[in-house]
């Protein structure tokens, strides 16, 4: 069930326990991003300002994907190429434990650790758990986890854990939409998305009236954030990955982070 979407390359819960505690560089190919005359441009100056934003922060690699959800178009940003995604791709292996569970083969109600499916997929995404995650991805199997990610159209091997900004917006896209699981399964893992343990990337330079649903991922030189932004009615998947040294450039990347959601939010809101 792929995603349809066109690139342009020119540019509450039903199990409850306390939380958990939280979690190759990509070769650089930043261009000048989306033409602003394309279809699906929501402002002819969003796309100027994310490029100007990525060319001054040139000593990092950052990746860029927005899609505009009432057409499916993909702009892309900066770095194309597959990033390590470090714990974004947790929601992809939600959707498919999710899917399995829709399809009869796993429940939510059966013992995986020292608790239930439901409660480690919870654990996972809204406290970014990896031991859950670990969990939960063998309880889903590598290869079959890969062949679900084939089948919404993209391309993951859980050993390398990699995706581009492009395809981990289509994954939050696909699940936004309900395109992957039923409505109660979405709205219970879109639930998980939000008041998180790591609330200071996308969701902290959103304006107010703004709803965020999120999966952030820390991980050695990476640090990413992989959102939903909607507001009465309108929606987009607004991914931002980056890649620095190490974690000693945190808070100048989450600066940059900041000004790419202030530019996004600000342009589409």
């Amino acid at each position: 069930m792929a995603l349809a979407a066109t690139i342009y390359t020119s540019g509450e819960a039903r199990s409850a326990a306390p939380r958990a505690a939280a979690a190759s560089a990509p070769a650089s190919d930043a261009g000048p991003g989306l033409n602003a005359q394309a279809a699906g441009t929501p402002n002819a100056g969003l796309d100027t300002e994310i490029n100007a934003i990525i060319d001054a922060n040139g000593g990092y690699q950052i990746g860029v994907a927005l899609i505009d959800l009432s057409d499916g178009v993909v702009h892309e940003y900066g770095v194309r190429q597959a990033f390590v995604a470090a714990s974004t791709a947790k929601v992809l292996a939600a959707a498919a434990y999710y899917h399995l569970v829709e399809t009869g083969a796993a429940s939510l109600d059966e013992p995986l650790g020292d608790w239930t499916a439901g409660f480690q997929l919870k654990e996972m995404i809204q406290d970014s758990d990896n031991e859950s995650w670990s969990l939960i991805m063998d309880a889903i199997g590598h290869d079959e986890l890969s062949g679900y990610a084939a089948s919404i159209g993209v391309g993951y091997d859980p050993e390398s854990n990699t995706l581009t900004p492009a395809e981990m917006a289509k994954v939050l896209a696909a699940l936004y939409s309900g395109e992957l699981l039923d409505a109660d399964d979405t709205a219970q893992l879109l639930s998980y998305m939000q008041d998180t343990n790591y609330e200071s990337l996308i969701p902290a330079a959103v304006p107010a009236g703004i709803t965020v649903f999120h999966k952030y991922g820390l991980l050695g030189g990476e640090l990413h954030d992989a959102a939903v932004l909607a507001k009465d009615g309108t929606a987009y998947a607004f991914v931002i990955y980056t890649k620095g040294e190490d974690t000693g450039d945190i808070p100048q990347r989450t600066g940059v982070i900041h000004r790419l959601t202030e530019a996004v939010a600000g342009a589409l809101f």
